[in-house]
């Protein structure tokens, strides 16, 4: 239908609507926008994302495991251990501790990870910790330096963590390795696993006061969980039973 408004007429009364609110145009008939389409639009396909290539990189246990296994002697497999350059903690250590005590001893002593004193001179067990297993040792006739009833120690890392941290998870599984293959090459009759990290690793568990004062086998060889010597320095009362496990230990050899 034509409007009978000239131009001007329409353009002005356009603009008188706009100055009085009205913000869009309405047609002759109403609109219900509440109304559900009859069809609902069809979705746009997704654009398929590119599949990501993976990268290849190098396994750490896998590579420890290939060193590991390569060694054919202690010597030959601290050097292995020393050159593994996937562990950081290899960066911020002084030294690299292997072991100390007698190769073929018939107790094995297995601790946790180098401290500060053990970093400085290379080998474990030389703190005051190391004193007391000393002392340990002595009581049922044993010695790191001895040559009838020597003792053979390592630790489950080689470098020291830093401020005496607990090691990480994947840095006892890039380690262990070299620790199986260290009692393989050591030949012991039977171990001692000191502390808690120790029998994580080696048993999968921790909580060393439900542990302790109970032979486990261990890599094939029976295993004692004992106190570390650091926690029976910061708590003397559990010296008693530490003395029941070394005689326990001292029975296992005379059997």
């Amino acid at each position: 239908m034509e409007s009978d408004l000239d131009f001007h007429s329409a353009k002005a009364l356009l603009e008188w609507q706009i100055e009085m609110g009205a913000t869009e145009a309405i047609c002759e008939t109403p609109i219900n926008r509440y109304e559900v389409p009859k069809t609902a639009p069809k979705p746009k396909p997704k654009a398929e994302a590119a599949p990501l290539e993976k990268v290849a990189g190098p396994d750490p246990v896998a590579d420890a495991q290939a060193l590991a296994a390569g060694a054919d002697t202690l010597e030959a497999l601290a050097e292995a251990q020393a050159a593994y350059s996937h562990c950081d903690l290899k960066q911020g250590a002084r030294n690299f501790v292997f072991s100390d005590g007698q190769p073929g001893a018939r107790i094995m002593v297995i601790g946790e990870a180098p401290g500060r004193d053990e970093d400085l001179q290379g080998k474990p067990f030389v703190g005051r910790a190391g004193q007391l297993l000393d002392q340990m040792m002595a009581a049922i006739d044993h010695d790191r330096a001895g040559a009838e009833r020597p003792v053979y120690i390592t630790n489950i890392l080689p470098w020291r963590p830093p401020q005496n941290r607990d090691p990480k998870p994947e840095e006892i599984a890039m380690m262990m390795p070299f620790v199986e293959r260290h009692v393989e090459l050591a030949k012991p009759d039977l171990l001692i696993l000191m502390g808690n990290i120790s029998c994580l690793a080696l048993m999968g568990r921790k909580g060393i006061t439900r542990l302790r004062g109970k032979w486990v086998e261990v890599l094939g060889k029976p295993a004692m969980p004992m106190f570390h010597p650091a926690y029976l320095l910061r708590n003397p009362a559990a010296k008693r039973e530490a003395w029941h496990d070394l005689l326990m230990v001292q029975e296992k050899l005379r059997a």
